[in-house]
This record gives structure tokens, C-alpha cells and sequence, in this order.
């Protein structure tokens, strides 16, 4: 049974600028070996929020999605990004290694992390990413573990942003 705790916290984007202006805000309050699990249909936006993170934590370097190479990384000023999208893994997955870059001296971000739940830490933060009317975007973090219930609730309340 998980005894972790988890809290949930819904904020909704007007355009994919804004979901990248979020994204990028979020960067400034990650820390070394931060783990965010990104879901979302295709076209949600989970690429344009890895590139607002990236911005965040100062990398300079073109981000797109890592589909076809498994993972991408990218230097930061403040910290390395590690970008996996898993899709193309299926659930025929062996342990890849993956570990070493949960544990790592980066951050880590995975798409479509479904699929390799049984290799994912507990303490984590799921992001979701919803279509809504036109380009606006539901986005649901869900925060597991008291780390990442912690630096929510500092960054919703330092940002002022409504949940």
C-alpha cells in the first residue's frame, strides 16, 4: 500500500505560450532528481511544456520530443534535463536503466510514463495535460510523496496562481 501522500491541483492555460510561461515557472522550483511524469493525448501539449521547463532550468538548446530516440538530454545553467517519451517502449519494457537518470543529478521528465509504472519511484509529480475549448489546456499536477506536495503548494502560492 502507498503511504506517501498525494495532492492535486488544476490550473487551466488560455494558449500554449502560457502553458509554456507556466512550465518555465515551475523550472525555477525543481531540484536535483526530480522526477515529472507528463500525460496527455496527442497534441495536448506535452512537448511545449518540456520546452517551458527547459527554459526554465536554462537550456538554450531546440527541445522536441525525444519519440523515436527514447531519451534526450539537455544541459541547463541551473540543472541537465533528461527527456524520455517511452511510447514507442510499450509494455514490453526491460529495465532500461532508467534508474540512474530518476536518481541523477537532473531533472527527468517522461512522457506516457504508464507505460513503465512498475520502474517509477513513488514520490513523483504527474502532470496531466487536457484539451479544453480552443487552445486553452487543463493541466492537473499531482503531487506524490511530501517533497513534491511541498514544492506545489510553494509554487501555487508564491506565483498566485488560483487553483
Amino acid at each position: 500500500m502507498n503511504n506517501i501522500g498525494e495532492e492535486v491541483f488544476h490550473i487551466t492555460t488560455e494558449a500554449p505560450e502560457q502553458t509554456m510561461k507556466f512550465a518555465e515557472k515551475l523550472a525555477h522550483y525543481l531540484q536535483e532528481g526530480n522526477l515529472i511524469l507528463l500525460e496527455g493525448d496527442l497534441g495536448a501539449g506535452k512537448t511545449t511544456f518540456t520546452k517551458g521547463l527547459a527554459k526554465g532550468l536554462g537550456v538554450t538548446r531546440n527541445v522536441n520530443s525525444p519519440t523515436f530516440t527514447i531519451i534526450k538530454e539537455y544541459q541547463g545553467e541551473k540543472l541537465p534535463l533528461y527527456h524520455m517519451d517511452v511510447y514507442r517502449l510499450g509494455e514490453s519494457m526491460e529495465d532500461l536503466g532508467f534508474d540512474e537518470y530518476f536518481e541523477g543529478n537532473g531533472v527527468t521528465v517522461v512522457e506516457w510514463a504508464h507505460l513503465i509504472e512498475d520502474q517509477l519511484p513513488l514520490s513523483r509529480l504527474e502532470i496531466e495535460l487536457y484539451h479544453r475549448e480552443g487552445d486553452k489546456r487543463e493541466i492537473c499536477l499531482k503531487a506524490k510523496g511530501s517533497e513534491y506536495i511541498d514544492l506545489c503548494k510553494e509554487f501555487i502560492k508564491d506565483e498566485n496562481i488560483s487553483n
